[in-house]
């Protein structure tokens, strides 16, 4: 299963400064994920933080250390590995006591591995001690150690002489640097998951970090091109020996699977470019219709201003019209009224001439 985060929170971090020894710095500018994790294969517990891209925070929790609590929401503890006392601000009193429980419990739980570990050791150290005696014909030389049987052959040793057998200390000695090996490289591969999570997360959030994601994934190129360099300094330090050879492989395995989720992220950014160019397109064809409607809106009121005047004009015509013809009514009347006169006019003239 590897190492797997078992408690999370929030909280401002700080770490006291190493010249004055007395005041806090602090290490993020704002509240920040503090994670516990636990490496079932070690047994080992480890405090966790990240900062973007920055580990802030990577504390291995032993059973001499001890988390104070010195306000109503502030922390710290000590840790002599990494040569500093870190502190944190929670936003809350029952988040300090959650944080300080848990702490209590991995720590009386390292303790616990620690002595498992250490009855082992003692177990295993036993009978070796017996065997020993074959070791006495000659020191071991750094050769020795890290070479493989053929290298252990000494010069003017013939080739068919028994190897010697390897001390179980030196064993142990090895195995714990071994672990030590693991233990850092999974510090920094568990980092670069956090990395990679927040990465994916900022892409969902907005498309316009994508420069900022390009210098990240550059960054994780460096790193895989330094994972291999570290690689290979390791095949030059510690030998042929299978238990490298086979933690070579898990590691060549892993940086393959950081490198094609690498090329997964630059073929995620290249759909995101594509998105924003479509987005681009989308916005410019929108301001080209929001103008033309604001056009025709413009139009469409300069019309209805001239129609109502025609509509004014049209009305005023009409009255006009209504107007004419009462006055051609009354003039009709008037007509008819002097037609009526000449006509009686002529009729008395006719009378008058009968008569004469």
């Amino acid at each position: 299963m590897g190492e797997q985060p078992i408690f999370s929170t929030r909280a401002h971090v700080f770490q006291i400064d190493p010249n004055t020894k007395k005041n806090w710095v602090p290490t993020s500018k704002h509240a920040v994920t503090v994670s516990y994790f636990y490496d079932n294969t070690r047994n080992v517990y480890r405090i966790i933080s990240l900062d973007g891209t920055k580990a802030i925070i990577n504390s291995t929790i032993t059973p001499n250390m001890t988390f104070t609590k010195t306000s109503q929401k502030f922390g710290q503890w000590a840790d002599s590995r990494a040569n500093t006392v870190y502190g944190l601000g929670f936003s809350s009193e029952s988040n300090l006591a959650k944080f300080a429980e848990k702490f209590a419990e991995f720590k009386e739980a390292a303790r616990s591995a620690k002595e498992k570990s250490q009855e082992k050791m003692e177990l295993t150290s036993s009978p070796s001690q017996e065997s020993a005696p074959g070791d006495l014909l000659s020191p071991l030389t750094p050769e020795s150690v890290n070479g493989t049987e053929d290298e252990r052959v000494r010069p003017g040793t013939p080739q068919h002489a028994e190897p010697r057998a390897e001390p179980s200390q030196n064993a142990l000695l090895f195995s714990h640097s071994s672990s030590n090996i693991n233990k850092h490289w999974e510090a920094e591969l568990e980092a670069l998951k956090g990395n990679n999570a927040k990465l994916t997360a900022a892409l969902l959030e907005s498309t316009a970090n994508v420069k900022q994601w390009k210098q990240q994934l550059a960054a994780y190129q460096e790193e895989a091109e330094r994972l291999h360099k570290r690689v290979t300094e390791l095949e030059c330090v510690s030998g042929q020996t299978t238990v490298i050879k086979s933690q070579k492989t898990e590691l060549n395995q892993t940086i393959e699977e950081l490198e094609s989720a690498l090329r997964a992220k630059e073929e995620e950014l290249e759909g995101l470019k594509a998105e924003v160019e479509s987005t681009n397109d989308f916005r410019s064809q929108k301001d080209f219709l929001t103008q033309k409607l604001q056009h025709t809106e413009s139009m469409n009121q300069a019309l209805e201003a001239r129609l109502s005047d025609l509509e004014r004009r049209l009305q005023s015509n009409q009255q006009q019209r209504e107007a004419f013809r009462r006055s051609l009514r009354q003039l009709l009347e008037l007509l008819d009224g002097k037609l009526f006169e000449l006509t009686e006019l002529r009729d008395a003239l006719g009378r008058i001439i009968e008569s004469s």
